[in-house]
């Protein structure tokens, strides 16, 4: 098993009262699976994505990463193990703004301390395989947002993680690039890679092994 959340509450407070964004929340991902997670908006698929990414911390619960138990672990240990196994597709995009293309790429690499030579090779077959060679010198806000997007995905695919997790992943592209990155995700997921995505698409959800919906923070099993 690759990961396992039990009981996991999330909450904020509003008015001197607790607003759940998740409301125990159990769940077990097996590696290599690839799980579609649906909800309407504010069902808690995001703020899902955000505490299995270890970014976002969670007040109750449990979570056990590849058998580490999560919730007793360093910030630093936290951050350790997402820059060694998870690729984040963010739905803003997420880009270093002051970065070109290049450089925004390159970046998960820097982390985990990879040679000059192989960087450069790395970054050069994302940049392909996106179709994105011509725009590596620009910066984020000279691109459109279905490019950013591609950049983004190209990021996180770039250290070859053992997880990744995607936010509406396809929100920002055209039906023939939607196609090609739910293709890409097919295929890197028969490959072994786990997938975890949240999509309001029920053609994107069709792709996964496993569709879970979520409703207002927990699993609605109706």
């Amino acid at each position: 098993m690759l990961l396992e959340l039990n009981h996991i509450y999330k909450w904020v407070k509003s008015g001197g009262r607790r607003v759940f964004l998740l409301n125990d929340l159990s769940l077990k991902i097996d590696e290599g699976e690839f799980l579609s997670l649906m909800g309407p908006s504010g069902s808690g698929k995001s703020t899902l994505l955000n505490v299995i990414s270890m970014l976002d911390a969670f007040e109750e619960g449990e979570y056990y990463f590849d058998s580490e138990a999560v919730h007793d672990l360093s910030s630093k240990r936290k951050t350790g193990i997402f820059n060694e196994n998870i690729g984040f597709i963010f739905q803003a995009y997420h880009l270093l703004d002051d970065l070109t293309v290049y450089e925004n790429i390159e970046t998960p690499l820097l982390y985990k301390k990879i040679k000059s030579s192989e960087r450069k090779a790395l970054v050069a077959d994302m940049l392909d395989r996106f179709n994105i060679v011509g725009k590596k010198d620009l910066f984020p806000h000279q691109l459109s947002g279905g490019q950013q997007q591609l950049v983004g995905i190209a990021r996180a695919l770039i250290i070859k993680p053992k997880l990744i997790l995607a936010d509406e992943p396809t929100g920002n592209l055209n039906s023939a690039q939607s196609d090609d990155i739910m293709g890409l995700f097919k295929k890197l997921n028969q490959e072994g890679v786990t997938i975890i995505q949240a999509t309001h698409s029920e053609s994107n959800a069709g792709y996964g092994t496993r569709i879970v919906n979520l409703l207002d923070g927990s699993i609605n099993k109706n």
